[in-house]
């Protein structure tokens, strides 16, 4: 009577290191997600918050870098731009008609060779007195008749500030959601806004009005 004898096992081949990666179909669904976040490019156009970053129109602003997070009104410096353009617009009109006496005098106290060439000089130096006059006049109209902004305003612990354009109500939900966002490691939105378009911060008033009288080292804010 014969036995019955279990087969020996067969041998298993160890694994080929020259053996091709696995599908991407065949890894997880989180390493796949984390993997076309990083390739994203980053957002362009909005307020965005995630991983910890704050981008505001492709700037990146870590949050932990946030100090101050307000809204104000951006309002021109209209009055100082009309008395910039009546010092620099008086002199140079008063440049321009000095030139303009000094040619029609000059005309007939030289020679003929030497009145041609100094009344294309003056006739020159007029038309630059006038192009800048112009120039000023432009400068200063721009800043006179431009409008007024509501703006939310984003400062970090450096020198960076971002600012973004809106809706007064809506800007201030978003001071809250920003201000929420920092203490939260997973907070994740995302916040249409307005791209501020000037060309000179210079000429406009930023936050509050801060006035001091004497001294040095004061501290206070007058509104």
């Amino acid at each position: 009577m014969g036995t019955n004898e279990t087969p020996p096992p067969k041998p298993t081949r160890p694994p080929n290191p020259a053996s091709p990666p696995s599908r991407p179909w065949q890894e997880p669904e989180r390493t796949l997600a984390a993997r076309a976040a990083s390739a994203a490019p980053p957002p362009r156009q909005g307020l965005v918050i995630s991983k910890r970053l704050l981008w505001v129109h492709g700037g990146a602003y870590p949050l932990e870098n946030i100090v101050r997070v307000y809204t104000f009104v951006l309002r021109p410096r209209r009055a100082e731009a009309f008395i910039r353009f009546l010092k620099r617009g008086g002199f140079t009109l008063a440049l321009y008609l000095l030139l303009t006496f000094v040619s029609d005098s000059s005309s007939g106290s030289y020679g003929s060779s030497s009145s041609s060439d100094a009344d294309g000089f003056l006739g020159l130096t007029r038309i630059l007195a006038l192009a800048m006059l112009i120039y000023f006049g432009a400068d200063s109209a721009s800043v006179i008749f431009a409008g007024s902004h509501d703006v939310l305003a984003i400062e970090t612990n450096g020198r960076s500030t971002a600012m973004v354009t809106g809706k007064r109500d809506y800007l201030n939900q978003l001071v809250r959601q920003v201000a929420e966002a920092i203490d939260k490691p997973d907070a994740e939105f995302q916040a249409p806004v307005g791209a501020l378009t000037i060309t000179n911060y210079g000429n406009y008033f930023f936050g509050d009005a801060v006035n001091m009288y004497g001294g040095s080292g004061n501290t206070g804010v007058a509104k």
